[in-house]
């Protein structure tokens, strides 16, 4: 056996020798760059040799590569690894060296060379595939390639990148080299036209999870940075590092079509792996992709994201709290692009999704699939939360006229007693109303956070006021609370809110550092409007039963930025007779109030009037409140702020019997703003609210707190009884006029609402008939006015006799009859 062996090598060699020098050229430059021992690597002089010859002779690259692909394929099926290192480094340098016109061909047995040591099962061949197909990548071809395709080569480094090979340090090499490979293949087609399209959804829906599987099995660091600039060498070679390059790069060169599908698989990913809850890493992902997509494309992350919602509506709440979060953290960062040309589908889908979670809320279930309700109800309140506030940080982001814009279509939503919107009736129904108006309130809250507008008629307009208003006479004391807070901070402009937290007297109110400016022509246009509407809701609200705390310091902080912000000298005087109006609640005490309620009330007209004393520095003013203020301290220190507004008021069981000295006199601030310049004659007149629609739908518990009566009512503990004008008698009669007026408005409105139902409803023949009889009746009249208009006056004798001795009328042309002087035009 061993001589018939050594035969034939002796056979091959003498062929060998014999026909080497009538082999082509090419092949013998291939061979001479193969040494001996492969331990000695690439012969250079004869790679030189190669590398000119193909250089002098493109039209033989193409057979170079062929000859090349040709002992590659045969040294990987005999493990000689050794040549097939040899073997790509040549096929590098000659495509480094090369940029004619048959590099194309050329390129062809390279890429099956590459994909050659892509299937093999050894982790070191396919590493070295990948690095020869990213030099490759790096290339700048000359000439376009038509037919060439790379849909292998996603595959592969795709699978490379989820390896799961026993060995760490393997594995780790095996899922750079695949994200690698992955960067290559972008850089390679993502700007040529003529490549594959590797936006299309199958190329995107295996490198996109690829990468984000490799960043999802990173360490998370408390913080990070939005570039991987800072990191060290040996963290860029990581996994995570190199995927999360990649995937900002290949977000980077996404143009407007290509965003939708380049989104799609993170989001699918995101719901395969269950990676909403936590939140951490889905949020870190949406950070890479609105900080690497360009800025004007920001809205379509924010519409895919939108649309996900809409779709995972019936998931757990977990899940969809996740997807809100991700949404308000994109928000922010679209800031400096835009939100897209549909502002108010972005807030419809969340109000709407608001809306089912109350719903799952109250009943437990999504549709029939009946639930644990204690979680539920917990995850639901978490998600309701959420949506609150992504709506405030998509607000944050809009110009201040689509804020407005918002805020009308928020407050449209608000489920409210009128005679346009009706609301659900029974328990559930109450329940389903109550919880809807919280959350939308508290959206609306979010989204009025931080809203600056130097004119206040542009905040708010008459439609987005009145409804808001009409808020605040309900029962229910959270949505006054909210309806407070809204106006709040719409008033404030300057940021003096924080400086009425707490109600307090204090004696110098330059330690506050206040803000204040003067009072603009569109601030005084807008209280002329609507200023006696905003106080009588303050009194309204003031009477309340069920306040607490927080209402009262709300109050306290409405009154005074009202003077601060939008006060002039007529808006002054009714603010002040507003809080004595106050006052006088406590005092007369119509409605039963508490003893808290009732000392609460004389503590903020205190705290207000101690305030705008100081504001209008008028020294007798001043010097009354001050007097009035230290009685109190010495006789009745349970109706200043410092003991009422404390976590264990300090009250007295009977308020019945107070002294004059402890209350603030109108008579006595009417004398001494008078002698300043006030209207003396406004000052000294009490404050009554007027009578509006919403007093009689809105639930109240007294006729007094919805009909007002337009008389001076006679105080029996007031201390201005002597000085008073004389009251108006309430007799019988008055009271009846008042309640029969009423009567009939409410006749004339039912009257009203049924004509505009029934040309609503009605068949259009009934309508008709109705009309022509109407248009019948009508003509009719107006033939006997024509009648008796051209009818002659009657003669003296009242007929004129003719030749024949009978009576005759006598015409009298139309141009000589004489008209009144009001019918003549």
């Amino acid at each position: 056996m061993e001589c018939r062996a050594a035969a034939e090598r002796h056979v091959c060699n003498g062929v060998c020798g014999c026909c080497g020098a009538l082999r082509p050229r090419y092949k013998r430059l291939v061979d001479n760059i193969f040494p001996e021992d492969p331990e000695d690597g690439l012969v250079k002089t004869n790679m030189e040799k190669l590398t000119f010859y193909a250089l002098s002779a493109p039209e033989k690259l193409d057979r170079i590569g062929a000859y090349l692909s040709e002992r590659l394929i045969r040294d990987v099926g005999r493990h000689r690894y050794g040549y097939v290192c040899i073997a790509m480094e040549a096929l590098d340098q000659l495509l480094m060296a090369c940029h004619c016109q048959s590099i194309n061909l050329f390129v062809e047995s390279f890429l099956k060379m590459v994909a050659k040591l892509l299937e093999s099962e050894k982790p070191n061949l396919q590493i070295l595939g990948t690095n020869s197909f990213v030099k490759f990548a790096n290339i700048e071809e000359d000439t376009p390639s038509y037919h060439r395709s790379y849909d292998f080569f996603v595959s592969r480094f795709s699978e490379m990148c989820h390896s799961s090979h026993d060995d760490p340090e393997i594995r780790t090499k095996i899922r750079t080299s695949g994200i690698k490979g992955l960067q290559g293949v972008v850089r390679k087609t993502v700007n040529d036209e003529l490549q594959a399209n590797i936006w299309d959804p199958q190329h995107m829906d295996k490198i996109v999870p690829s990468l984000l599987f490799n960043l999802q099995h990173a360490e998370e660091a408390e913080s990070r940075s939005p570039s991987p600039l800072q990191a060290t060498e040996k963290e860029k070679e990581s996994p995570t590092e190199l995927a999360e390059r990649c995937l900002r790069e290949l977000l980077g060169r996404a143009a407007y079509g290509n965003i939708k599908n380049a989104i799609k698989p993170v989001l699918i990913h995101l719901d395969n792996h269950s990676l909403w809850e936590p939140k951490t890493f889905a949020i870190r992902c949406f950070k890479i992709i609105m900080y690497s997509i360009q800025p004007q494309h920001s809205h379509l992350v924010i519409q895919q994201l939108l649309g996900h919602l809409d779709a995972n509506s019936k998931s757990a709440a977990t899940v969809r709290a996740g997807i809100v979060e991700v949404l308000s953290e994109a928000a922010v960062i679209a800031a400096s692009g835009s939100v897209g040309p549909t502002v108010l589908e972005v807030f419809n889908t969340l109000l709407r999704q608001l809306r089912l979670s109350i719903d799952y809320e109250l009943t437990g279930s999504y549709d029939g699939a009946v639930l644990s309700t204690k979680i539920k109800e917990h995850e639901e309140r978490m998600f309701q939360e959420a949506v609150i506030k992504t709506t405030g940080s998509f607000a944050s982001t809009l110009p201040t006229y689509q804020r407005s814009e918002v805020m009308l279509f928020i407050m449209s939503k608000v489920p409210l007693p009128s005679l346009h919107h009706a609301i659900e009736a029974g328990k559930a129904g109450e329940n389903r109303n109550r919880l809807t108006q919280i959350m939308l309130l508290k959206s609306l809250l979010q989204v009025s956070t931080g809203f600056q507008c130097s004119n206040m008629l542009t905040a708010l307009p008459s439609s987005f006021l009145d409804r808001l208003l009409s808020t605040a006479l309900m029962e229910d004391a959270d949505l006054r609370l909210f309806v407070l807070e809204i106006l709040i901070s719409f008033i404030d402009r300057h940021g003096n809110r924080h400086k009425f937290s707490t109600i307090s007297t204090i004696n110098d109110i330059s330690v506050l550092k206040l803000k204040v400016d003067k009072c603009s022509r569109q601030d005084t246009v807008f209280m002329k409007k609507h200023s006696q509407q905003l106080y009588r809701h303050i009194y309204l609200t003031s009477k309340q039963e069920s306040n607490v705390q927080p209402h009262y310091e709300a109050l306290y902080s409405m009154l005074a930025l009202v003077s601060i912000e939008l006060a002039n000298e007529e808006v002054v005087v009714d603010l002040i007779r507003l809080v004595l109006a106050v006052q006088e609640i406590a005092q007369i005490n119509e409605d039963n109030l508490p003893v808290y309620n009732r000392c609460a009330l004389y503590a903020l007209g205190a705290a207000y009037l101690n305030l705008i004393s100081q504001l209008t520095t008028v020294p007798a003013f001043c010097q009354h409140i001050h007097e009035v203020l230290e009685t109190r301290q010495k006789e009745a220190p349970y109706l200043l702020p410092e003991d009422v507004f404390v976590e264990t008021p300090r009250l007295t069981k009977n308020l019945d019997h107070l002294v004059p000295e402890v209350f603030f006199r109108q008579s006595k601030i009417s004398e001494v703003l008078g002698g300043s310049g006030y209207n003396s004659e406004r000052l000294s007149t009490p404050y009554i609210p007027q009578l509006t629609d919403e007093d009689r739908l809105s639930k109240r518990k007294s006729i007094g707190e919805t009909i007002s009566l337009q008389v001076e009512l006679e105080s029996r503990n007031s201390p201005e009884k002597e000085e008073r004008a004389p009251a108006e008698e309430i007799t019988y009669e008055t009271l009846k006029k008042a309640i029969d007026s009423v009567a009939v408005e409410e006749q004339e409105r039912e009257r009203r609402r049924q004509v505009v139902e029934k040309f609503q409803k009605a068949p259009f023949e009934e309508i008709a008939a109705h009309c022509g009889a109407r248009a019948s009746l009508l003509q009719s009249k107006l033939n006997q006015i024509f009648e008796i208009t051209i009818r002659p006056p009657p003669s003296p004798s009242g007929t004129i006799t003719a030749a024949y001795g009978q009576p005759q009328n006598h015409s009298v042309p139309v141009y000589e009859m004489k008209f009144p002087d009001l019918c003549v035009y």
